[in-house]
């Protein structure tokens, strides 16, 4: 964890265009850089023991995802040749928000899915927004359905985005198959940064993961 807290620290922050047309805040602005930083560090983050938190477990009725997406590894991902910063650097560059049509609201969705096997194999990371139709997809970005299905919700703390996510993954990480929401499926999983993440210094983040 040293080596990417250290990353977390130096990256500092860019200017990014705006993407006041498609937010309902202007101050999410603000966390692109930090989200840059701190996708290189969730989902694949060594996990540690921490005290567990509460959940709850509902019934998903699904949704459509449009983005872009990568293949990548929890191992990858701790290596120069991580594709998760990469995308959310794209994604903030190129202001990929505002060229999704059909926007079912204003929250961005980092999206887990397609594992090979568990969090020691392979999967595809999905960075977009839900949509209320697929059938528009900007060039290099795809429509993806995720499944219905069951999934624990865990809500952050609040504090700085960085620290209060990377902190959601550790207790997640940390609870045993037997409590609620500690049989995970490794079929889909995603983040949700909505208004609750308007301010990076003082963010609440979703975390949802489907479990058996």
């Amino acid at each position: 964890m040293q080596r990417h807290t250290l990353f977390c620290e130096r990256v500092g922050y860019i200017e990014m265009p705006s993407r006041a047309s498609y937010l309902i805040k202007p101050t999410l602005l603000a966390r692109g850089a930090i989200l840059i930083a701190l996708a290189v560090t969730i989902h694949a983050a060594a996990p540690r023991k921490e005290p567990t938190m509460n959940s709850k477990v509902a019934e998903e009725s699904g949704f459509t995802v449009i983005g872009i997406e990568a293949r990548t590894s929890n191992a990858k991902e701790m290596t120069p040749e991580g594709t998760i910063g990469k995308q959310w650097a794209r994604f903030m560059k190129e202001n990929l928000a505002a060229q999704i049509p059909n926007k079912s609201d204003s929250a961005i969705l980092a999206v887990y899915t397609d594992y090979a096997s568990d969090k020691d194999g392979e999967y595809t990371f999905i960075l977009g927004a839900r949509v209320t139709s697929p059938t528009q997809v900007p060039k290099g970005m795809i429509a993806r359905k995720v499944q219905p299905g069951r999934y624990a919700i865990f809500t952050s703390e609040k504090g700085p985005v960085a620290k209060v996510v990377s902190e959601t993954w550790q207790r997640i990480w940390s609870i045993p198959k037997s409590s609620p929401g500690g049989h995970r499926a490794y079929k889909t999983d995603y983040e949700v940064y909505d208004q609750r993440a308007a301010n990076p210094q003082n963010a609440q983040v979703e975390v949802h993961v489907g479990v058996n």
